[in-house]
């Protein structure tokens, strides 16, 4: 469970700041299921690059776990942050395509 905790944490805020997104995004008229799976893939990739960024290498969960342990290390400002920027910034991409796709 350990190892999945930070995914876990990292899809939740992906998810939140997607729809935050959609929200702000009214003309691009995105439907719950673009904003949700934006979120949720953005939240993942973002905190895995702010991961790498400021960690100065690709995190393996497992041992992060076991030197760390228990939601402590899961929810540290890697996986939040990174989390909803990342499904802001991806879903706001999805929202520009498809606005695109509409006007043609």
């Amino acid at each position: 469970m350990e190892t999945l905790l930070p995914i876990i944490v990292q899809v939740i805020t992906g998810i939140i700041g997607g729809q935050a997104v959609g929200a702000a995004l009214t003309q691009a008229a995105m439907g719950q299921l673009p904003k949700i799976l934006g979120g949720a893939i953005g939240g993942v990739g973002g905190a895995a690059i702010l991961g790498s960024l400021l960690g100065g290498g690709a995190v393996d969960p497992a041992a992060a776990a076991a030197t760390a342990g228990g939601i402590g290390n899961a929810l540290n400002l890697n996986n939040i942050i990174g989390g909803a920027g990342g499904g802001a910034i991806l879903t706001a991409i999805i929202g520009m395509v498809m606005k695109a796709m509409n006007k043609a």
